[in-house]
């Protein structure tokens, strides 16, 4: 695959995810709600990163990580970086289940709805600067 390949991967695989992050609101899987959100900001945050480096994106899922090495974690706004440090912990915390019960109890109907409309908006911007 080329570079421009790679990016469009990573795009699709975020765009699946942000579908996949509905779906699981809309069927009340709220601690999947806040997994899959985690997802698609950390593949659309690959996607830029293979845009602005030479090199794949590492294997990791810290979210911060891949923006500060990317070279784009300045590029986010205040409220962008609290929401990215908010959503970082969702990918390891719904794997285990000694965090399920003080999860659930976080990933309320309106947290989640909340968490999607950041996404969303999160996964826009991250586009806009493809």
């Amino acid at each position: 695959m080329n570079k421009e390949e790679r990016i469009q991967y990573w795009v699709e695989l975020s765009d699946y995810d942000m579908e996949t992050a509905e779906a699981m609101r809309i069927s009340k899987r709220y601690l999947y709600v806040g997994f899959m959100c985690h997802q698609v900001v950390e593949k659309i945050f690959k996607a830029l990163f293979t845009k602005l480096k030479e090199e794949s994106p590492p294997f990791v899922h810290k979210l911060t990580y891949l923006a500060t090495h990317g070279g784009f974690g300045e590029l986010l706004s205040e409220e962008q970086r609290l929401f990215v440090e908010d959503l970082e912990p969702l990918n390891i915390e719904t794997r285990y289940p000694e965090y399920k019960e003080r999860l659930l109890r976080r990933l309320t109907e309106p947290y989640c709805a909340e968490l999607i409309i950041n996404t969303k908006a999160l996964l826009q911007w991250t586009k806009e600067q493809l």
